[in-house]
């Protein structure tokens, strides 16, 4: 994996790092010196992507063609067809969407489908409404898709009040404003203003006749259920609302007064929800009704929300785990029964945390899978060979990261129709298991669809230190390999963006506070970087935190991530019920804390099964978790 001696690693940083500071004339100044790298398609890609603006059809043309097959070309065509599509360039649209290969941009699908549209009258009103809602952000393509629709009849406005909603129930008014704007530029400036004061909005607003107002009032609900549920609950219970507002309208914000009351764990939560009806809620609203039912033993709503969820969500794992628990709870006749034993074999496997708990409801425990024929030497070559592969380790290696991930994940998924088979990712695993390129390792293994390397999956770089670290302090080594496992994948030189670093992601003031604690004298922050000092400390942190917790591993690793004040307020106060770890943790408010919990305590199962040789149960690890028993103390008060 050497490079070119004439083009050194340090032109192509030096490139890298003038592409993030937008300097296209240094990198054209640059770009000679590449000639010849291994990682020369990055470098080309960099200086033309500057300057893609001003760049003329027969220059992108021609590094196409050069860079054909690689993850730069199809990455450029990429950034070309959204240029292409905002200039309304449609006759080099069309030519060259074909070659596209990732089509994981949902932008530039909507493109595409706005073309096909022009060309061919096909109906594609659908698949726009889909790719639109589905927009996180006020992106330029969907929205130009959205109103050749609207203009053509073959979208309703009701889509674009839609639309509007989820702007407002994801605090995103950008998307709003886009999204009414498309109907008349002057209602825009209204949702403005009623996303900033919908208190005032409402209490001028006495009729709500018209669909335009009735969708102004609902977004001004909306609003209000976000920032205060309990004001919204006593707004839209008035009587003209009840009056003037459809089942649907009212349905919809009591779907919103729910979610956010559930999402501060309030015991109203659930009440909220029953003011509507399922049918008229959406997805993420029936999620965090489940949940809410859950922490209040209303098994029969937890059938319902899970039945009422669209066919791509309840098939999720969680959903279909719940649903099956549900039924089982409920069920009078063996019709019932036999349903619920249906639903958790369908998703029972060790493959993560719902479909391990569907394993136990089944009587069965987790153990490690039979690992797969091994690799012949020529599975091996294939993806030693791999040009992608080679240039995403080579990246790596000289710490691109972001750039070798980004190309690795599309050698491995988008660079051939539906991905590599399983046995070339077990192939692409493993070499980057043998270039110690963990995270890729195991992001790789985890794509398998029909076999299982758990040595691949579950790997355990530095054994001995972490083996002998834990027997000292007395702690379990899967459940610090299950949480370095989600924290770093065991990159060393691992940062996040708030500045933990190392394999245990240890902020600096946390580990000074540790070192203090166990004695560690003269430490300094810097010495996180040093393996043994940073497993050392967050090791003894993890302790700690445990300690704190009473033994309970959900809770210590909510710690883990959140700071251990949020758990300790999460479970409960004197007189909260004692619940499930699952139900427990499926409430925690945070979405990256409520999947780590899952995750940690998922991969802390498999971990045990791999170094005992033994099944394990992933519900002996989780427990139960409610609020402090009286008279007992939280033995480390001062936890950062």
């Amino acid at each position: 994996m050497a490079g070119n001696p004439v083009a050194s690693d340090a032109n192509i940083l030096e490139m890298n790092q003038a592409f993030k500071k937008g300097n296209s004339r240094r990198l054209t100044e640059l770009l000679p010196q590449a000639r010849g790298h291994t990682l020369e398609p990055w470098a080309a890609y960099w200086e033309l992507r500057a300057r893609l603006d001003t760049a003329t059809p027969a220059e992108i043309q021609q590094f196409l063609n050069r860079f054909a097959g690689t993850y730069q070309e199809d990455r450029l065509r990429n950034d070309w067809l959204l240029l292409l599509g905002q200039r309304q360039e449609w006759g080099t649209f069309m030519a060259e969407y074909p070659s596209f290969r990732m089509k994981d941009d949902r932008s530039v699908q909507c493109y595409a489908l706005l073309t096909d549209f022009k060309s061919s009258d096909r109906d594609v009103a659908q698949q726009v409404e889909a790719l639109w809602l589905a927009q996180r952000d006020a992106d330029v393509g969907c929205a130009a898709a959205a109103e050749q629709q609207l203009n053509a009849r073959k979208l309703q406005p009701q889509t674009v009040w839609l639309r509007a909603r989820l702007g407002f129930e994801n605090n995103n008014l950008r998307i709003a404003t886009q999204a009414v704007g498309l109907l008349n530029a002057e209602w825009a400036n209204t949702v403005s203003a009623i996303y900033t004061r919908p208190e005032h909005y409402l209490e001028g607003k006495l009729l709500a006749l018209r669909l335009r107002t009735k969708e102004l009032v609902t977004l001004a609900m909306i609003r209000l259920a976000v920032k205060d549920p309990a004001a919204a609950a006593i707004e839209i219970d008035k009587l003209r609302w009840k009056t003037q507002l459809s089942q649907e309208e009212r349905s919809w914000v009591w779907g919103v007064i729910g979610k956010r009351s559930a999402m501060r764990l309030s015991d109203e939560a659930l009440g909220y929800f029953l003011h509507g009806q399922d049918r008229y809620m959406q997805d993420d609203q029936l999620a965090w009704k489940v949940r809410a039912a859950l922490r209040a033993g209303d098994w029969a709503q937890v059938a319902a929300a899970t039945a009422a969820m669209s066919e791509t969500q309840s098939k999720e794992a969680s959903w279909t785990y719940w649903r099956a628990r549900a039924l089982q709870k409920l069920a009078k006749t063996e019709p019932d029964r036999v349903e619920a034993r249906r639903l958790l074999q369908s998703i029972a496997s060790v493959r993560g945390f719902y479909e391990q708990l569907a394993l136990e409801e089944l009587g069965q425990r987790i153990s490690a899978p039979a690992r797969p024929e091994p690799l012949t030497q020529e599975e091996k070559d294939t993806a030693r060979l791999d040009p992608g592969l080679n240039r995403s380790l080579y990246a790596i290696q000289i710490g691109l990261r972001s750039e070798g991930v980004r190309e690795w994940n599309y050698s491995v998924n988008l660079h051939q129709r539906g991905g590599m088979n399983d046995r070339e990712l077990l192939a692409a695993a493993d070499l980057a298991c043998q270039h110690e390129v963990w995270d890729r390792c195991i992001n790789t293994s985890e794509r398998t669809k029909d076999v299982m390397d758990f040595a691949q999956r579950f790997p355990m770089p530095h054994k001995d230190a972490v083996l002998q670290r834990t027997a000292q302090i007395g702690l379990d080594p899967a459940y610090v390999y299950g949480l370095i496992r989600q924290e770093s994948r065991f990159i060393m030189d691992a940062r996040s963006g708030v500045g933990a670093s190392g394999l245990m992601q240890v902020m600096p003031a946390t580990a000074s506070w540790t070192a203090r604690k166990i004695g560690l004298l003269n430490f300094k922050p810097q010495q996180l970087s040093d393996r043994d000092t940073n497993i050392a400390i967050g090791t003894a942190y993890l302790k700690l935190v445990l300690d704190d917790f009473a033994g309970s591993m959900p809770m210590a690793a909510a710690a883990y991530n959140a700071g251990p004040g949020r758990p300790r307020s999460w479970r409960g106060q004197a007189g909260a019920p004692v619940l499930e770890a699952a139900i427990w943790a499926e409430n925690v408010p945070f979405t990256e804390t409520r999947d780590y919990v899952k995750k940690v305590l998922s991969n802390t199962t498999n971990y045990a099964a791999l170094i005992s040789g033994q099944p394990q149960s992933l519900k002996s690890r989780l427990g139960m978790v409610g609020p402090l028993v009286p008279g007992m103390q939280m033995v480390n008060a001062d936890l950062p």
